[in-house]
């Protein structure tokens, strides 16, 4: 019955897809997989706000991009878990925290959007977007500002596992993979905040993967592996509560994986090249643009909620200046991450033209 699956209504605006919008789709997924490649899991948090910029209404981007996660993941898993940096017990211990999480994540979305309509979810999942963001801008430039200069290091960035010895709630749990110890309600909320986000804002490998490594005190490999095996079932969860609710479009998920295909080998390539903190820098400036782009959209969303009375110029500067940040953060990575793997090719070019004249 109409009435039971809201979303189709408010997707048909969008569901019959125009040229231009389907390369735009292939686009933001080029950019999300290039992303995702460079600066590894979660890098396709662009991918839900520069859907929402073309106008798909939030809870469909969402759950276009938590089902598009899911598909990389197994890829992405399998290769990890070859390499043995999947920490299963981690995993399965995180399993029913995380479909906790995801099913929360849904119960929320799914009930702002029939009670205050597309203008009510796109303004809770800017809202959300915005605080992770800002908050990740914050945590990522202490945390480049530690590795320059050591000696002006924030305690609350390293000494992260130091706050997590602490919390020694038992049962403590030993996971060899990982090589860490840590309580079982500690790994238990890290899987339900993991959760919530992907079924939030289609990706939680954003905050899960930090969340292991600064709070678990894993290192990076072990975390990004053992967050794609998560994935796998967050993303099959996630996919199945929004599709049996008519809220999944196959044919932007098809889209967007045609675009990060490719983009993930390109930003995979790039990591060889590029040094860790260039690559850390580079995601502080995209998070914090991004959420520049999603602060500027609210009071948009709340004219469309009745809370703000707005001209119609008003409105349109704010979608302007929203995709010009949203948009620009993309494009100008890209364009740094090009720029500097140039770089690093024509030097290396260099000295192995000087290096047969030494001999």
């Amino acid at each position: 019955m109409v009435g039971e699956i809201p979303a189709v209504a408010e997707a048909a605006k969008f569901i019959a897809l125009t040229p231009s919008n389907a390369l735009a789709l292939m686009g933001i997924g080029l950019l999300g997989g290039i992303l995702s490649g460079f600066l590894g899991s979660g890098g396709a948090f662009i991918m839900t706000p520069a859907m929402m910029g073309l106008g798909i209404p939030g809870i469909l981007a969402v759950a276009a991009n938590i089902t598009h996660k899911f598909g990389k993941a197994m890829q992405g898993a399998r290769k990890h878990n070859e390499l043995g940096n999947v920490d299963k017990k981690l995993g399965l211990v995180m399993f029913l925290a995380l479909f906790a999480g995801v099913k929360l994540a849904f119960v929320a979305s799914s009930g702002i959007f029939k009670t205050f309509g597309e203008a009510g979810s796109n303004l809770y999942i800017n809202a959300v977007f915005v605080v992770l963001l800002s908050f990740v801008t914050v945590f990522m430039y202490l945390d480049i500002k530690r590795t320059k200069d050591p000696s002006n290091s924030t305690p609350g960035v390293q000494k992260a596992p130091k706050l997590l010895a602490k919390f020694n709630v038992p049962p403590i749990l030993n996971f060899p993979v990982a090589q860490v110890k840590a309580s079982l309600w500690f790994v238990l909320l890290i899987g339900l905040g993991t959760g919530y986000l992907a079924g939030t804002i289609g990706v939680g490998g954003f905050i899960g993967v930090p969340a292991m490594i600064y709070l678990l005190g894993m290192s990076p490999r072990i975390a990004a592996g053992t967050e794609l095996f998560l994935a796998i079932f967050s993303g099959a969860y996630g996919a199945f509560l929004y599709t049996l609710n008519g809220y999944l479009d196959i044919r932007i998920v098809l889209l967007l994986y045609l675009g990060s295909l490719i983009g993930v080998n390109i930003g995979a390539i790039c990591t060889k090249v590029i040094s860790s903190l260039q690559i850390r820098m580079v995601m502080a400036t995209v998070v914090g643009m991004v959420a520049v782009s999603r602060a500027i959209t609210i009071p948009g969303n709340l004219k469309g909620v009745g809370y703000l009375n707005l001209t119609d110029t008003t409105l349109s500067v704010i979608h302007i200046l929203s995709n010009v940040f949203l948009f620009g953060s993309g494009i100008i990575s890209v364009s740094i991450i090009i720029y500097l793997m140039l770089r690093q090719f024509f030097k290396d070019s260099s000295q192995s033209v000087k290096e047969p004249g030494l001999r």
